[in-house]
């Protein structure tokens, strides 16, 4: 009998998953149910996305963010367009009802790159994305990339319906026209930040809004940070082959609460590494715009919240983050 305690937040490999092992499916599905109800994250291996095509990305990414702010500005976006979100753009920390200072980072932005039938779901959804024309392989390397992550993400969500003990489909049939968003963060050092403000974070203290998150990242000291019951705020593990995955906000409505909602933060440049400099990849899953996110009923879901359209739900959270 092995009495080892699991980890708060295990690593899952996808190949036996994938295997279709009835056993090796069983297990996995198991695992995923007991982390995602203290801590809402896990990391994934076995999904089979180049490392190459994920530093590529980093390498693009970081010849533009180096670019002069008046270069960058001919890119500048709101939160939840496309484009570049400069210094001070954004407080994730807003989403929890807690006033802190701007998040200590820049993004460029990127979403949904298919156009809807619905003129008015287009309207509000749908815009083409914007490509810095001074790094013109980032869009090739981001449009195979999100891709892959569309990929995964149905893999995911088909992996968390089993999790529940229901169909696989009953998360990934959401999925015909889904939107996205798509994050490269930024996060330089003081040299060019500046010192941090008291309380203030490269993203402060918040929950995700969509389904599922897939996080590409990087270890550093002004790292990414999870919060348990168990542990309260902790460094998030850390593997370079993995991706970190957590849930958002609909999907633990969705679940009724069984699973939480991942609340996250990334730490300030180090005061013993003020140079220190790291870029996300960051995917936030969500679904096709007019469903109704509906709370599974006990006994497997705990709290039974009234049905939302998950996308007023989105623009709402969108515009809680939105400094000025």
């Amino acid at each position: 009998m092995n009495d080892t305690p699991q980890p708060r937040i295990p690593t899952v490999d996808l190949g036996p998953w994938l295997s279709g092992d009835p056993d090796a499916r069983a297990a996995t599905a198991r695992t995923l149910d007991r982390a995602l109800q203290t801590a809402g994250f896990f990391l994934v291996t076995g999904h089979g996305v180049d490392p190459a095509l994920r530093s590529g990305i980093r390498e693009a990414a970081r010849a533009f963010f180096r670019m002069p702010a008046e270069t960058k500005k001919a890119y500048e976006a709101k939160v939840g367009g496309r484009g570049w979100l400069g210094p001070g753009a954004e407080a994730n920390g807003y989403s929890e009802g807690t006033q802190t200072p701007p998040d200590l980072k820049e993004s460029l932005t990127f979403a949904t790159h298919e156009p809807f039938e619905d003129p008015v779901v287009n309207a509000e959804w749908y815009a083409p994305n914007v490509w810095p024309a001074e790094v013109p392989k980032l869009r090739t390397l981001c449009e195979e990339y999100l891709e892959k992550m569309g990929e995964l993400e149905k893999q995911l969500l088909s992996l968390l319906g089993e999790a529940l003990g229901l169909a696989p489909d009953f998360f990934s049939r959401h999925m015909d026209h889904p939107t996205y968003g798509f994050n490269i963060n930024w996060y330089p050092g003081t040299e060019v930040t500046g010192d941090p403000e008291p309380g203030q974070f490269r993203i402060g203290p918040h929950t995700d809004f969509g389904t599922v998150t897939i996080l590409d990242r990087q270890a550093g000291k002004g790292g990414l940070q999870v919060f348990t019951d168990e542990g309260g705020w902790e460094d998030a593990p850390f593997d370079p082959d993995a991706f970190t995955i957590n849930i958002g906000d609909l999907m633990a409505r969705w679940t009724g609460d069984r699973w939480r909602s991942g609340r996250h933060r990334v730490l300030p440049p180090p005061a013993d590494a003020p140079a220190e400099e790291l870029m996300s990849l960051v995917y936030f899953g969500e679904c096709t715009p007019g469903t109704t996110v509906e709370s599974v009923p006990a006994p497997v879901g705990r709290v039974a919240y009234e049905p939302v359209d998950s996308h007023v739900y989105l623009r709402a959270k969108l515009d809680s983050i939105t400094v000025g």
